[in-house]
């Protein structure tokens, strides 16, 4: 089994640093538009008071948009190659692929998202600060933005239409996550909205430990913290659920 996970873990690395010009080159058009925009909403300056807060948004919207990049291109073109039952000719439970992808997922997608985010900062010369309290929605966070990830590796072992639906739902975390404005200067309505998708409670957490010196007696009590751990919670459910229906369809119609 260590072997299976090893494996899926050493060609997941492979298959995403095959080609790194495709993403150095995203990720510089993109990181130009963000401080573009940034200069935009500035008035021709970029908002130190806005900045930080905007920049772990846009850090939980890369690990998304990168962490599904991993799942799901493989399972694609295995699909698209016809190879997707030989792949599952293993004596290894059929989640052990998946959790080989979950786990390159998550080093690829921090990594780039550490990128794009420290970028940014140095450009305009700010910093996070580091606080302790941080941690525990950190890694709600991460589990979060994985949950939906697994999700979209699920719809993609049966959608021919993954790839748009992808785009779309990822495109909508960088809307409303807080990656362009915090999320405390929406309307009521569009911050509950927001709040639905994932990443944004976990962004909301981080920025009110980060840049609130909010405790987690207080992010409790103030209901942040509970509906972070619900939504991350269901998210996982409903990916579980739904990872191992669409396995076994997939592999009846192969």
């Amino acid at each position: 089994m260590h072997d299976v996970l090893r494996a899926e873990i050493g060609k997941g690395l492979r298959v995403q640093l095959a080609h790194p010009a495709g993403h150095v080159i995203t990720l510089l058009i993109s990181t130009m538009m963000y401080l573009g925009l940034q200069l935009v909403l500035g008035q021709g300056e970029l908002r130190h008071d806005l900045l930080p807060q905007t920049l772990v948004a846009i850090g939980g919207y890369w690990f998304l948009q990168y962490a599904g990049l991993v799942m799901v291109a493989d399972l694609i073109e295995e699909k698209r190659a016809g190879t997707f039952a030989q792949a599952q000719m293993t004596p290894a439970p059929p989640w052990l692929p998946m959790l080989g992808r979950l786990i390159t997922a998550s080093v690829f997608g921090l990594a780039v998202a550490v990128v794009a985010a420290l970028v940014p900062m140095l450009v305009a010369g700010i910093t996070i600060p580091l606080r302790w309290a941080a941690l525990l929605p950190a890694v709600l966070l991460g589990i979060n933005t994985l949950a939906f990830t697994f999700l979209l590796a699920a719809l993609a072992l049966v959608s021919p239409m993954i790839g748009a639906l992808q785009s779309l739902f990822t495109s909508l975390v960088l809307l409303l996550n807080g990656s362009f404005l915090p999320l405390a200067l929406y309307p009521d309505w569009l911050a509950a909205a927001a709040r639905v998708l994932p990443t944004t409670l976990g962004v909301e957490a981080l920025a009110q430990t980060l840049f609130e010196g909010r405790t987690l007696t207080r992010l409790w009590t103030g209901g942040t913290l509970p509906w972070l751990l619900a939504h991350t919670l269901a998210l996982t459910a409903v990916a579980g659920l739904l990872f191992v229906r669409n396995h076994r369809r997939a592999l009846e119609s192969s």
